[in-house]
């Protein structure tokens, strides 16, 4: 039955993707035939956004790869059946693509893990399953396939599942994870084809004066991933002074001040760093789009304020185009290393950097560009990144965010009369 749960992660994946090049396409439309009407757009949007999360799908705010390590962790499985809920799923589809519109700086990868995580737990309650582990498993595993079926990289799914989901590798590494991640792949493969995400690459990055380029992306992606990841640690306990109390006080206000400063700074871009950067990091790739160093910059700016605005959304495709952003401008200084591989380095230091997942940024970028030559050196600079990201950030972010959650959410559900025992 399992493999029927995972069949229907890589149908609603195909589907989520589908909405999300819609929504994406439809702020094209938008932006490019009234720039400024997102001036209205965003801020509107992004408390319209709020506001009916809070009210239809409450527990889909933030990207979902926390809340799913964190039910990994959970024997309360009163507390796992509120938190990876069909319609908390449902929610973060609609949520999300209604955030692509608006131009908020998210992408439908994170999501995608509660997503297949919340649809593997209802089969696993449908079907009786009383055992902890085996429950977990089941969670595990679904996580693993949404986000395979999101990048169509089958290998990363079953690495992320490894290195980010799992702590104990009887779970990591079960025939039941694998099993689900293929068929949920499979059935990918087979609604949109065999694609690649960023299309293919035949770059190559010979050892020697071209491994230079290992070195600056490494230490570079490393420490600005790693400054990204303490920021929004630091913001998930609440903003500072004065913007914390104003958004405790006015949250929706707050939440169209966030939309405005994302119109803003898409306006300044030319509408770059609106939605997930996909577009911008395949012309990236591929050589035919040259930005400058304010793309990745303001790219980065605008992702910490789509997370202050607490709306549901992921950070996997835009860290991505702020990966590749950085590696198109440093290619210029890099003339013995290949453009396009400079882009890719980018691309993995500043992944790695974020989530610290050395394997897992390595074989993303791999999958996502159909290119084995450069296997070696990425794995060298995301371990660079790695180390200089963990020096910057001694906590990975995911693993943060979801002891924060998994504190908030136990504390939440302690009964008021323990309460007032403690007292």
């Amino acid at each position: 039955m399992y493999c029927t749960g995972a069949v229907l992660i890589g149908i609603i994946s195909v589907i989520f993707a589908h909405l999300g090049d819609w929504a994406a396409e439809l702020r094209y439309h938008v932006v490019s035939t009234n720039p400024r009407s997102m001036l209205v757009i965003a801020p509107l949007g992004l408390v319209a956004i709020s506001w009916l999360t809070r009210l239809l799908f409450n527990g889909a705010q933030g990207s979902g790869i926390p809340q799913t390590i964190a039910t990994l962790h959970m024997h309360n499985f009163v507390l796992v059946d509120r938190i990876l809920t069909l319609r908390i799923a449902l929610g973060k589809i609609l949520m999300t693509c209604f955030g692509l519109i608006c131009g908020a700086s998210i992408g439908r990868e994170g999501p995608s893990v509660q997503i297949g995580a919340s649809i593997m737990h209802a089969f696993s309650r449908a079907m009786g399953q009383h055992n902890d582990v085996t429950r977990h498993g089941m969670i595990l595993a679904g996580g693993a396939a949404g986000m395979a079926a999101a990048f169509n990289t089958p290998l990363a799914g079953v690495v992320f599942a490894i290195e980010e989901l799992a702590h104990s590798f009887e779970q990591k590494a079960s025939g039941r994870t694998l099993t689900v991640i293929i068929f949920s792949g499979i059935t990918a493969i087979a609604l949109l084809g065999n694609y690649t995400y960023f299309g293919r690459t035949n770059v190559f990055i010979p050892v020697g004066r071209a491994w230079l380029a290992v070195l600056v992306c490494g230490v570079s992606g490393g420490l600005a991933g790693g400054i990204f990841a303490r920021l929004v640690i630091r913001l998930s306990k609440g903003l500072p002074a004065f913007l914390g109390r104003f958004s405790g006080r006015f949250p929706l206000v707050f939440v169209a001040l966030c939309g405005l400063l994302l119109a803003l700074i898409g306006l300044a871009s030319d509408g770059a760093t609106y939605g997930t950067g996909y577009l911008q990091a395949r012309g990236i790739v591929d050589g035919s789009l040259h930005y400058p160093a304010s793309f990745f910059l303001l790219k980065y700016i605008s992702m910490l304020i789509t997370f202050c605005s607490g709306i549901p959304g992921g950070m996997f495709a835009p860290s991505l185009a702020i990966g590749a952003g950085m590696g198109g401008w440093a290619e210029q200084f890099l003339p013995h290393t290949s453009p396009g591989g400079v882009v890719l380095l980018g691309m993995a230091a500043y992944f790695c950097g974020v989530a610290q997942s050395p394997l897992t940024a390595t074989i993303i970028v791999m999958e996502i560009c159909d290119n084995q030559q450069v296997t070696l050196a990425l794995l060298a600079t995301a371990f660079l990144s790695f180390g200089v990201s963990r020096m910057v950030c001694p906590r990975p972010l995911y693993s943060a965010l979801a002891t924060g959650f998994l504190e908030k959410t136990e504390r939440m559900a302690r009964p008021a009369s323990h309460d007032r025992l403690e007292k």
